[in-house]
């Protein structure tokens, strides 16, 4: 009973572990749409770090997804093989994070380049096009922002001399952008807000999953290093004479050609494994 207790424990907090992945998975998609949605509304289009900043976002999280349902389906069905995919795919996952982090890095000033042109661009747009003066409000006022830089930015637009977009305003009314008073405007620059809500969102996402595939690809290599030693490392159950369940590495019965009924992971590299035994086990 302790025995099977304990099983139902481990895959229990296996399965938050899955959980909290698919959370991470399901953020860093969110994430990546919203993304996806801003720069589309500011930037021109093009093959550039800034619009492949958001693919790879999104890409990143749908993979995450898939070796949470493919961990889930291992656990379930106590599949070693799906188990073994599992490893594999969060040691890819752990390599995709790290290479994207570098690339950001990289990347990281021409992205904020390119998008602080293009909102520029936009921005000598406002007053000519109403889908352009349409998204920039709404930026402006989800952001708390006023402008690329900060809100003198619109003094250089010829068709705004003296005054702002309503939207740059603390409490916003009709034509309160009109010779306006800088306490009562937003005076932060949108380029910088934006890409503080990137980074904040995206590195605490990304972090989160990065620190979870790493507790787990600990467990599942020290469950492979193990893995057929046959040695009894630390205290266990022994049945008939024969170890028969052990923690800290997976022990088999001799001379058995069936592979382990139950193998569940835990970190750092501990494994519970349990072998048919017609005997009552007993503590070595």
């Amino acid at each position: 009973m302790a025995v099977e207790g304990g099983m139902k424990c481990v895959k229990f907090l296996l399965y938050v572990l899955l959980l909290a992945f698919c959370a991470c998975a399901v953020g860093l998609i969110a994430v990546g749409v919203a993304t996806q949605l801003v720069l589309n509304q500011t930037m021109t289009r093009g093959a550039t770090p800034s619009f492949l900043l958001p693919v790879v976002i999104i890409a990143v999280g749908a993979f995450l997804f898939l070796v949470a349902f493919v961990g889930c389906c291992g656990a379930c069905k106590e599949n070693y093989c799906l188990m073994i995919t599992f490893a594999i795919f969060l040691s890819l996952i752990m390599l995709v994070e790290v290479a994207a982090a570098i690339a950001g890095y990289v990347f990281r000033d021409k992205v904020r380049s390119e998008f602080n042109k293009d909102f520029r661009q936009q921005m000598k747009n406002y007053p000519k096009a109403n889908e352009t003066a349409s998204i920039l409000d709404k930026m402006q006022k989800d952001f708390k922002c006023c402008g690329a830089a900060n809100y003198t930015d619109w003094e250089k637009i010829p068709t705004m001399a003296s005054r702002v977009p309503d939207s740059c305003c603390v409490n916003i009314t009709n034509n309160c952008g009109v010779h306006f008073v800088v306490k009562d405007i937003h005076t932060e620059g949108c380029v910088e807000k934006i890409a503080a809500w990137l980074r904040k969102n995206v590195l605490v996402v990304a972090a989160a999953a990065l620190g979870i595939a790493f507790v787990e690809v600990r467990g599942t290599l020290g469950h492979l290093g193990t893995r057929g030693s046959g040695r009894v490392l630390s205290r266990g159950l022994v049945c008939g004479g024969e170890p028969w369940l052990s923690l800290g590495s997976l022990s088999c019965l001799p001379d058995s050609s069936s592979p382990p009924s139950l193998s569940v992971l835990l970190d750092p590299g501990y494994c519970l494994s349990m072998l048919p035994c017609e005997e009552h086990p007993k503590w070595l």
